[in-house]
C-alpha cells in the first residue's frame, strides 16, 4: 500500500490541495499498478517560521508579501 507524506508551507486553499492529491495519486497508481484505494496521500503544512533552510528560517527568506 503506497504512502505519500507531502510538506508544504501553509497557506495552499482546499482546491490546490486536493488537485494535488488527486495528480499525486494517479502518478503512483500509473508507476505502481496498484489500484487508486491503495494509495495514500498526507499533506502536512508547517509555518514558514517552523521550515529552516541554510539555518535560516523560511519566513525570513521568502517573506510574505502584503
Amino acid at each position: 500500500m503506497p504512502f505519500v507524506r507531502i510538506d508544504l508551507w501553509k497557506g495552499r486553499d482546499k482546491g490546490t490541495r486536493k488537485k494535488l492529491i488527486k495528480n499525486v495519486t494517479s502518478a503512483v497508481i500509473e508507476s505502481t499498478g496498484c489500484p487508486p484505494e491503495a494509495v495514500q496521500v498526507v499533506i502536512s503544512e508547517v509555518e514558514k517560521e517552523n521550515w529552516g533552510l541554510g539555518g535560516v528560517p523560511a519566513s525570513e527568506k521568502f517573506p510574505d508579501k502584503k
